[in-house]
């Protein structure tokens, strides 16, 4: 697959009232068009702020993030998922995956087909006209992946977005994401804590070590989908991978 996203001597320092901090230190990652990239790491290793920095959303200190060839842009072409489900609370469901849409000035027709459309991929079209307040939180998070690929991103960064969901819900929508990345073939960029996540989820596995932020290794998940977190090789790649965090 051709390379995306080109990560190169990425660096990131913090400049605080009380000192600076040395979030990001020569990260360099190729990513593929079309890849599942997870990215894990204790807590403070950088791993949020390579996404935030993805998106735009902080500025990078030295280093160059490109894709297809090119600077990215804070207004580039990117959906964003996070751990807080960030709906509208006076929208409904299928009104909330409109918003982008309409900012676009997508006439109402042709945003009202690609929103119900996107409500099906996610399995919530029954729940179309159902505001925030009456759905899960599952649900809300099922809207909320919706809205980032309605408007038909070339890239979804998604940040812990299940962290915050039970156990059983979370499997769920670990296998919904994957099914839709499946679908719609786009280059996915995934924060999260949970290894075991990741090893679900990921083609590749990017582990991140602190002081500053750092990527120790890159895994390679070989593994056929669906995966079966209970199989032996799926246990032994989770557990390399918790040894490469923990023992630095």
């Amino acid at each position: 697959m051709p390379t995306k996203i080109e990560i190169k001597n990425l660096r990131k320092v913090y400049d605080t009232p009380e000192r600076k901090v040395h979030a990001l230190e020569g990260v360099n990652i190729d990513i593929e068009d079309g890849e599942f990239l997870c990215l894990v790491g204790l807590s403070g290793c950088g791993k949020t702020t390579l996404l935030n920095m993805l998106a735009g959303f902080v500025e990078i200190t030295a280093g160059t993030i490109l894709m297809d060839g090119k600077t990215i842009t804070d207004e580039y072409d990117k959906g964003v998922v996070f751990q807080e489900y960030a709906l509208f609370p006076w929208l409904t469901a299928v009104q909330n995956v409109e918003y982008g849409l309409k900012i676009r000035n997508v006439p109402e027709k042709e945003r009202k087909e690609i929103s119900v459309r996107f409500l099906q991929l996610v399995r919530l079209e029954e729940f179309a006209n159902l505001f925030p307040h009456s759905l899960s939180g599952g649900m809300r998070q099922r809207v909320a992946v919706a809205r980032a690929l309605a408007f038909d991103p070339q890239v979804l960064l998604m940040d812990e977005p299940f962290g915050a969901l039970d156990a059983q819900t979370r499997e769920e929508l670990q296998e919904l994401t994957v099914d839709v990345w499946q679908k719609t073939k786009k280059t996915v960029i995934y924060v999260t804590h949970n290894l075991s996540e990741a090893v679900f989820m990921g083609s590749r596995v990017v582990v991140f070590i602190p002081q500053p932020g750092r990527i120790r290794e890159i895994i390679n998940i070989d593994m056929p989908r669906p995966r079966d977190a209970l199989s032996p090789e799926f246990i032994k790649i989770q557990r390399n991978i918790n040894e490469l965090i923990r023992d630095w």
